[in-house]
């Protein structure tokens, strides 16, 4: 358990915003039977939660800098700190009714994430981590799998949508080669709940390309925390510039690494 002022400021921020998440997720539902379709109040909904989110980290960390899914970067006073927000993660699923999304926070301190928390309304599931405190599902202490067989693996990944179709071809290369080794592929939909679920063992391992930072950089902190592995999906230590991920234990990370590259 992290019972830090600054992850109660997280936390107390996610639940707020989360409580309207869920409501709004019960209304789904019955607008996909509509004439209009949810797509319009699902957007509203991404944005509510960030502007909850915004006003509540402001106001307790006031001069923070931000970097936002939707608002995008606000320049802080304080150059030296960065929340990374996601309002919204699996926006596509929260769309259809589908229960896999989250509210995703990390903060950056002079250039490294040290605070993390991946929160899921709809289930209340709560991941959390501070640089050199650990990481916790729902108050747990949570470790990366110890499987170290890809065979027996179960690994993560995305699908990049049609907007980032220039990378399909690489995408299926890349799956072609994990699926000769893995044990299996999954696709959930929202990268911030597949790196949770790593950090929990859940998932042995994951990888993604074309991410942005508000994507990872919590997933990123939890793993690290729960004893696993992170580099980009080539190898190198920038996740958060270049929007590639490779993850798991010490054993899987490597493996899966070595089938990108040979993809």
């Amino acid at each position: 358990m992290i019972n830090s002022a600054l992850m109660n400021v997280m936390t107390a921020a996610a639940i707020k915003a989360g409580r309207g998440l869920k409501r709004d997720f019960g209304e789904v539902e019955n607008l996909q039977v509509s004439v209009k379709g949810p797509g319009d109040f699902v957007t509203l909904a991404d944005k509510k939660s960030e502007k909850t989110l915004f006003e509540e980290l402001s106001k307790a960390r006031p001069g923070y800098g931000f970097v936002l899914e939707e608002g995008g970067v606000v320049e802080g006073s304080d150059k030296s700190h960065i929340w990374h927000i996601d309002p919204l993660d699996g926006t596509t699923n929260f769309l259809h009714g589908l229960p896999i999304f989250a509210i995703s926070i990390g903060l950056e301190r002079e250039g490294q994430i040290v605070a993390a928390l991946v929160y899921n309304p709809a289930t209340d599931d709560l991941f959390v981590a501070e640089k050199g405190a650990g990481a916790y599902y729902n108050n747990r202490r949570i470790r990366v799998a110890v499987r170290r067989d890809m065979a027996e693996g179960l690994i993560a990944t995305g699908i990049p949508p049609l907007a980032n179709a220039k990378i399909h071809p690489k995408f299926k290369a890349e799956l072609s080669s994990v699926m000769t080794r893995a044990g299996g592929v999954r696709r959930l939909g929202a990268a911030a709940i597949d790196l949770a679920f790593v950090a929990a063992g859940r998932f042995d391992g994951f990888w993604e390309r074309g991410l942005k930072s508000w994507d990872m950089a919590a997933g990123l902190l939890l793993i690290r925390e729960a004893g696993g592995y992170v580099s980009d999906a080539d190898g190198g230590p920038n996740m958060l510039t270049t929007g590639g991920v490779c993850a798991g234990n010490e054993f899987i990370h490597r493996q899966l690494l070595d089938l990108l590259k040979k993809a």
